[in-house]
């Protein structure tokens, strides 16, 4: 594979971070469901650090719960595989044809709530990389702080596969329950 990590103007070197411009380059997410805002490491097939910034303007949080807002810990899961699927993506040329599905979610584990105004630190590290013709499957092991402590973490795994699948053109619609 190429290097496709967005190079840095100043350099030609691969940028170690990204803002914002760079992840909506990267992934397919748009908001709501965007949950990641900053990347501040990527380490090629190794590891990312992300930042999600948490507002009180998030959607989520006028029924989650009324009086007492609190960041759902699947959507802390998803912006654990959104960091990981930035670092994931940055090694496939042909990204616009692709998206990252989660195969597997393990050991999730949620240990204090995420309220707006806090910052997710997210870390993830690669535990598997497994690349054949026309896949690639991950296992990522992820951590989320909010100034230093640990609030959650999960092991995903993920595979990328092309964005036509499942978007079939009719003409094969067996399968589809009646």
């Amino acid at each position: 594979m190429t290097e496709s990590t967005p190079p840095d103007p100043g350099t030609g070197a691969p940028k170690t971070g990204l803002d914002i411009h760079d992840i909506l380059k990267i992934l397919p997410h748009r908001y709501p469901l965007l949950l990641i805002d900053r990347v501040l490491e990527l380490k090629r097939k190794e590891r990312i650090v992300a930042i999600k910034n948490v507002t009180i303007n998030e959607p989520f949080f006028n029924g989650h719960f009324p009086g007492l807002p609190i960041m759902p810990g699947v959507l802390i899961v998803e912006a654990i595989a959104q960091a990981g699927g930035a670092l994931l993506l940055t090694e496939v040329e042909d990204r616009t044809d692709k998206v990252m599905v989660f195969t597997g979610i393990e050991r999730a584990k949620f240990r204090r709530p995420v309220s707006p105004g806090d910052q997710l630190r997210i870390e993830v590290e690669v535990k598997g990389w497994r690349a054949i013709a026309r896949m690639i499957a991950v296992k990522m092991q992820g951590v989320a702080y909010v100034d230093g402590k640990r609030v959650a973490e999960a092991t995903v795994s993920c595979q990328l596969i092309d964005s036509s699948r499942g978007r079939g053109d009719g003409a094969d619609d067996s399968s589809a329950e009646e």
